[in-house]
């Protein structure tokens, strides 16, 4: 199964995990770091869970009334019958729902994830090998710079300017000239830099 990779906006959403153990600790994790209300069910949670910041822990067995404004599902308990129950109620309800230990029964699949600021990258290999994701991840992890972040959010910041400055015809040319400007020195461009840049390059372009 190939699944086209779908990014959704979380924040302000509630998602909830059902289960109490690992696998449910490293999904709220993640979750966690998109901007959603993160809700856990379980009777019983792993010390990871409990000192886990901002997840809000219900120490209580699963009811079909949790689902209620719900946006978001994650069943991941060792119940093979309890995480089915959890994704028949939330196919009922259209809510996307992730089985952990089944992936006929999900209706997505929670990606390997790479964050670095604005960059997310989900990778996914259709449920066939999540230790070859993690492979992936700890790969791209590996090889992305350190200063990544503050060059995306810099980016953004020129993206006005850019706008303003150049048709539209040539404002990807000047982006990319600006990334990778930014990524050979490792930083975002000083301000003289970036206008001495965009000079040069209009000398380019320009008849």
């Amino acid at each position: 199964m190939v699944c086209f990779p779908l990014f959704v906006d979380l924040n302000d959403k509630t998602a909830l995990v059902v289960g109490g153990g690992p696998v449910a600790a490293r999904k709220a994790r993640v979750l966690l770091d998109y901007g959603p209300r993160v809700l856990v069910c379980a009777p019983r949670f792993v010390p990871e869970l409990e000192q886990l910041s901002g997840a809000e822990l219900l120490r209580q067995p699963f009811v079909p009334e949790l689902l209620e404004g719900v946006s978001l599902a994650v069943a991941a308990t060792d119940d093979r019958v309890l995480n089915r129950t959890v994704a028949q109620l939330c196919r009922k309800r259209a809510i996307p729902v992730n089985v952990a230990d089944s992936r006929e029964e999900s209706t997505f699949l929670f990606p390997a994830v790479v964050r670095r600021g604005r960059l997310s990258v989900g990778i996914s290999t259709g449920g066939a090998s999540p230790a070859a994701a993690a492979y992936v991840r700890r790969t791209l992890e590996g090889q992305l710079p350190a200063s990544l972040e503050p060059i995306l959010d810099w980016l953004e910041e020129q993206r006005e300017v850019g706008k303003d400055a150049l048709p539209p015809s040539q404002r990807r040319r000047w982006f990319s000239r600006l990334l990778s400007a930014a990524l050979e020195k490792g930083r975002p461009l000083t301000s003289e830099e970036t206008e001495s840049l965009l000079r040069q390059f209009f000398e380019e372009v320009l008849p």
